[in-house]
Order: structure tokens, then C-alpha cells, then sequence
């Protein structure tokens, strides 16, 4: 979201996204769950991804991720199995152990309930591949319980693990999974290769993969020189140390960001996060990605690109898509 814009708008321009990328060759597009966010509009994946399917025609489309704690199992798996029976073999479920929000905001999507036990994701994570493949145990107390849509044997969600660190990859691989790191926090790059050698390394083969399967997501703004990435860079670069500033509200016109007083504090931050970023022409972008990709030993790549202009954002993807050539 932008400064002076809203949520209804944001929303609206995610789809319109989703239409464009999908018409220059992109291949997966992915949301996120956010709450109490000033700047991120995204508190529904599953009900925004019914909206991107339905006004789009064959880019597949998923959550990156549903913050699987909040929730029980069989309901999101109830969820995306109703979304695969609408968009059959287009529905990806990225889920994550992170809250996806503040502390507070967690405990208020449990109450009156106790917040979930961390500790109980691998288990969450099982039961939801059971229940979404109808495979539950016969031993498990649930597995009378009849998941409906179903069953479409010949479609089901691709479920995968989205992580930062060691612990959902090395999950990952203990149930052969696809994983997907995030690269794009910007200050995850420097360890990522490692992380997704752990999963390599400890791949164990499933109904669902036969070899490891691995993306990773860069944080990316492409235009036609490298001062204007830069510059369409900065409402990025503050929106990520909001927070330290104390600032309220969505991201600020590049113009404005460029020229905001920052503490020494808040420019140690960009500094740091920065260095996990590429703002720069098309060949820069893309000698970029090629490299890090490479780090990463995948071509599954996929895109982040926070912009104050949607038509800046809108811009970037279709630079970077003629660049790999990806359009017709």
C-alpha cells in the first residue's frame, strides 16, 4: 500500500498484477499473509488467490505463505482443496511457521484461544498433507473425519515449505517437499546457498518429489537506468526501517523517501538490508539473478518488487521478463 492510497486499491492492483506478469511469461504467482500492516494489504492469501485465478487463464497461483500456526490443518486444507477444484493444477500452498505479524496481532488471531505451540508445526504440517490427499493414518484420532472438496485424484495443491533459515528446509526434506528460502528479506542471502545445500544434502525422496526442488525469491527493481532504480529503491528502503522511524503509514513517493531525514540508526538498517538487493537497468538485473541463482544452484526463481508507482512496479517485471526472454 502507498501513502494515500488503501487496501481496496492494493488489492486491486494485485490482481492487475497478476494479469500483467501472467502476459509477459511469468509462470507462478505467489502472495502473502500480513496483519496489522501499514504498508501490506495481504491478510487473506487464500481469498485473494481465488480472486487472481479467477482473472487469469494458466499462471499458477498460491500463498507465499499461509502462516500455518494461526490455523488448524483441516481447514486450510479445506480451503486450497476448494480452490484446486475450481483452478485444478493451479493452486500452489506456501506455508511458513512465522507469525506473519507482531506478537499482539498473533495473540488476537487465537483469541479467545491459546496462541499455538510452535512446536507442533511439523505435526500441523503432516496432517495437512493427509488431509489434503486423503492419505490421513488410521491410527490418527481425525481419520474419519471426510475432507470435502474430494477426492480429484488427478489434482491436488503443491504444498511447499517456505523458510529463511535451517529449520523449515531441513523439514522440508524430511518429507519431501519443495522449498522455497526468501532471499529477498535482504539480509538472508549471505547463508541461503548453505541453507538450501542442508536441504539437498538431507532430500529424502516422497509420493511428492523424487529429487529436491528447490526456489529461491529475490528482492528486484528493474527500469531503463540505474539512478531511476535507485530512486523507485528508496520508498523500499524506508518503508523496511518504518518501523525505527516510528512512521504510520504506507510507502512514500521515491521523490519524498529520497530526501527523509534518517537516524543513524535507521541508515545502518538500509545499509544492511540493501546489500541483499538489486535496483539497476536490465542487464544489471539480470547478470544479478543469474549469479545468485547460481549460488543457489536452482533456475526456479522467483521475484519481489515493492514499488510506490504501480506502473513503475508493472514496468520492472516486464524489463525482466524481455531480458530472460520470457515474453513471446
Amino acid at each position: 500500500m502507498r501513502k494515500g492510497g488503501n487496501t481496496a486499491e492494493a488489492l486491486r492492483e494485485t490482481v492487475k498484477l497478476a494479469r500483467a506478469v501472467e502476459a509477459f511469461g511469468f509462470k507462478r504467482y505467489w502472495v502473502a499473509e500480513h496483519h496489522s500492516s501499514p504498508s501490506f494489504a495481504g491478510t487473506s492469501p487464500e481469498v485473494l488467490i481465488g480472486q487472481i485465478a479467477a482473472n487469469t487463464r494458466s499462471i499458477r497461483v498460491g500463498s507465499g505463505g499461509i502462516m500455518l500456526s494461526h490455523y488448524s490443518s483441516l481447514k486450510v486444507a479445506e480451503q486450497f482443496r476448494i480452490l484446486d477444484a475450481f483452478f485444478p493444477n493451479r493452486i500452489d500452498l506456501g506455508i511458513g511457521r512465522a507469525p506473519g505479524s507482531d506478537q499482539l496481532t498473533a495473540a488476537a488471531l487465537a483469541y479467545p484461544k491459546r496462541q499455538a505451540d510452535i512446536q507442533h508445526f511439523p505435526q500441523q504440517v503432516v496432517d495437512l498433507l493427509g488431509f489434503i490427499h486423503g492419505e490421513i493414518d488410521g491410527s490418527h484420532p481425525f481419520s474419519q473425519i471426510h475432507v470435502q472438496p474430494g477426492p480429484f485424484p488427478d489434482s491436488a495443491p503443491e504444498v511447499w515449505l517456505l523458510g529463511s533459515s535451517t529449520y523449515s528446509a531441513q523439514l522440508a526434506a524430511q518429507l519431501g517437499l519443495p522449498f522455497s528460502f526468501a532471499d529477498f528479506f535482504g539480509n538472508t542471502g549471505d547463508y541461503g546457498p548453505t541453507v538450501t545445500e542442508i536441504y539437498r544434502n538431507e532430500f529424502k525422496a516422497s509420493r511428492f518429489l523424487s529429487e529436491p526442488k528447490v526456489n529461491v525469491t529475490f528482492q528486484v527493481i528493474c527500469a531503463p537506468t540505474e539512478e531511476e532504480a535507485k530512486l523507485l529503491g528508496t520508498s523500499r528502503n524506508l518503508n523496511r526501517v518504518a518501523w525505527i522511524m516510528g512512521l504510520g503509514h504506507g510507502l512514500l513517493p521515491p521523490e519524498e523517501a529520497a530526501v527523509y531525514p534518517l537516524s543513524a540508526e535507521a541508515q545502518q538498517h538500509i545499509a544492511s538490508y540493501s546489500r541483499g538487493y538489486c535496483d539497476g537497468t536490465p542487464d544489471q538485473v539480470h547478470d544479478w539473478i543469474v549469479e545468485r541463482a547460481d549460488g543457489y544452484q536452482t533456475k526456479d526463481v522467483g521475484l519481489v518488487t515493492n514499488c510506490y508507482s504501480f506502473e513503475a512496479r508493472v514496468r520492472s517485471y516486464q524489463l525482466v521478463a524481455e531480458t530472460f526472454g520470457l515474453t513471446d
